[in-house]
């Protein structure tokens, strides 16, 4: 299913995640963004506030009822896709995008398509929970924490790394592995 509808503020929502804010230098008006397993839509709401067409995509149409809740502020359109990333089929058949984010999702089989989605001169961000997560809170299965140097792994000879980092972050207590990547033009 898409929704178009335009971009505005979202009532209720988390802050974006630092870690995309670091990247923002590399962002520019008018991009095509994809926000991967986006939930209700914090990180959808600050890329079209900066001027970027966001395709919003998540299983649950109850949290992306929250991104339809954006009011018209400015001109910024935003599609919604409501599709089962890990039981259907890959929802952007042959889409790129200027700027592909995923946040706190980990689906393995999708990892290479997340990677040929992004366009030439176009930016991956990604950040999602570590192994040794299991130690502190969810999620604690091995299946949804990435290994050590997955993302580095994943991206190797296809984007080049701009920023990567493996680490513990103290508030909230988490392991974290994160990356930013660039495909040459």
């Amino acid at each position: 299913m898409t929704i178009p509808i335009h971009a505005g503020g979202l009532h209720g929502t988390n802050p974006a995640s630092p870690w995309l804010e670091r990247w923002a230098e590399l962002l520019r008006p008018g991009m095509r963004a994809l926000d991967l397993a986006c939930g209700a839509g914090r990180h959808v709401r600050w890329l079209s506030e900066r001027g970027l067409h966001v395709t919003a995509v998540d299983r649950d149409a109850t949290a992306l009822a929250e991104v339809q809740a954006l009011q018209r502020d400015n001109d910024t359109a935003i599609e919604l896709l409501v599709a089962d990333l890990e039981a259907g089929p890959w929802p952007l058949p042959e889409r790129q995008f200027d700027l592909v984010l995923v946040t706190n999702y980990l689906w393995r089989p999708l990892l290479p398509q997340i990677v040929a989605s992004v366009a030439p001169g176009g930016v991956l961000i990604y950040e999602t929970f570590a192994l040794g997560q299991e130690t502190v809170g969810r999620p604690r299965n091995p299946e949804f924490l990435l290994q050590p140097g997955e993302l580095l792994d994943l991206v190797r000879g296809q984007l080049r790394v701009i920023a990567y980092e493996d680490r513990q972050l103290a508030a909230p207590p988490r392991f974290v592995q994160r990356i930013a990547a660039r495909r040459e033009a």
